[in-house]
């Protein structure tokens, strides 16, 4: 009994396959059944009451033979394969009825829980007919997802039955991080960066490589005039140069526990992937090459340096799963493994948690021997909790010790991160909307200083 029962429920749930009434059954079940036991009261036997009711089902049973069939409907998911963190996608399934039966249908389609899931769909699909049912969704977590399944329901002509079938189409769907951000720089460096208020700084004078001639304009350095192409063409001619091609550039992306805080979009890991993919892409484009390490108490992913863009999808492929680990970041550990795989000279790019950093002193002290052949950037996240406990105006004791408390860490992160860039370890912090452009115009200003 148990078990017919969960039959039954698994049924309604869109978990099974088989026949079940419609309420439009039930109600003419609950109408008559009023009727007749009301007429009860005139002499009308109980075992007519009966009687009647079964009649009326044996009857509504007919209706199903004015239905398809299963294996005259066929089903085709339509999806692509890969959906970046948030963006919404279309998916389309082809249903073909090749019956001569129009019907009503009520559609679930077998997403993850972390998909947004529009269900159930409803509709109609005339006789000998396709028919495309389309739905949005979205993804707010990252991974490899597999869809495994169709639940449908169709009705009878009558309406009085459904049938539900299970069909198995599986497809797989890959969550990569948003890459909306890196999209807008390739399309168009410049107005990237100027349209979020961060003008490409000019470069050093006389350093980097020729790039091309081209007509001078207010603001050119005179030195850089082309004097015989000048004469030559009759027009003010100057050279651009350009930042040297070839540099190494190693993003190490923190995974740790501080990195799993939650921001009003994702949290402070879901903001490093898609910054450092922004880097990625702005270093690969410029001939540079890029390596990256994910890491928390142990090493996740390496991705060995390499150039040219196709190294961008090998990289995304390698970490777009990565996730937070409940463990503390062994900085440690990290900084010696990249001593033993990166020999050459770098820039060292770390996305992490500028205040959890200064509190490893064996860390920090790695990367004072690290500093001697490698230049190093660290990128974290302005605490808007903690800055906002610093503006306000206290009107009780309990806010008043909150306010000092924020203050006395705000103090803390100011002398320590003095300390430390006095020999050379600069860190700073942008607010999580402005992460990607801060990194990305860091990233140039170096290249143009020829610091590297």
């Amino acid at each position: 009994m148990t078990k017919l029962l969960k039959s039954w429920w698994a049924r309604f749930l869109f978990q099974d396959r088989g026949v079940i009434p419609t309420n439009r059954l039930l109600l003419v079940f609950l109408f008559l059944s009023i009727a007749l036991g009301i007429s009860t009261i005139w002499g009308i036997s109980w075992i007519l009451v009966i009687a009647a009711n079964l009649i009326l089902f044996m009857a509504s049973l007919f209706d199903l033979f004015f239905s398809p069939s299963k294996k005259q409907l066929s089903f085709q998911r339509i999806v692509t394969g890969e959906f970046e963190r948030g963006q919404t996608y279309p998916i389309t399934i082809e249903v073909q009825n090749a019956s001569n039966y129009p019907f009503s249908y009520r559609l679930v389609d077998d997403l993850p829980q972390s998909f947004v899931r529009p269900f159930p769909i409803a509709g109609s699909i005339p006789k000998e007919a396709i028919v495309s049912i389309s739905y949005e969704t979205s993804a707010m977590t990252r991974g490899m997802y597999e869809v495994k399944k169709i639940y449908f329901r169709y009705s009878s002509l009558l309406g009085l039955w459904e049938k539900q079938v299970t069909v198995e189409l599986r497809d797989e769907i890959k969550v990569i991080p948003d890459l909306t951000e890196t999209k807008q720089y390739l399309e168009n460096a410049q107005k990237y960066l100027v349209y979020e208020g961060v003008k490409i700084r000019r470069q050093r004078s006389g350093v980097g490589d020729f790039s091309k001639i081209r007509s001078y304009v207010v603001g050119d350095d005179p030195r850089k005039i082309n004097w015989r192409q000048t004469a030559k063409l009759r027009e003010v001619m100057t050279n651009e140069y350009e930042p040297e091609h070839g540099k190494y550039i190693t993003i190490l992306i923190d995974c740790g526990r501080m990195m799993g805080a939650e921001l009003s979009q994702g949290n402070r890991l879901e903001k490093a992937l898609e910054a450092a993919l922004t880097v990625t892409a702005a270093a690969l484009q410029k001939g540079d090459y890029v390596s990256v390490l994910a890491f928390s108490r142990d090493i996740k992913v390496f991705v060995p340096p390499a150039k040219g863009m196709a190294h961008l999808q090998t990289i995304l492929q390698a970490i777009y799963s990565v996730d937070v680990d409940a463990a503390e970041t062994n900085y440690a550990a990290v900084l010696q493994y990249l001593e033993t795989v990166q020999k050459k000279r770098s820039l060292l790019l770390l996305f992490s948690d500028v205040r959890t950093f200064l509190h490893e002193e064996s860390g920090l002290i790695l990367l004072k021997r690290l500093r001697q052949r490698h230049l190093f950037l660290m990128i974290g996240i302005e605490d808007q909790t903690l800055l906002k406990r610093v503006n306000e105006e206290p009107s009780t004791v309990q806010a008043v010790m909150r306010k000092s408390m924020a203050q006395q860490q705000i103090l803390f992160k100011k002398r320590e991160k003095k300390k430390w860039e006095k020999q050379g370890l600069v860190m700073i912090e942008a607010r999580e909307e402005q992460l990607a452009i801060t990194a990305v115009s860091q990233y140039i200003d170096i290249m143009n200083q020829n610091l590297l």
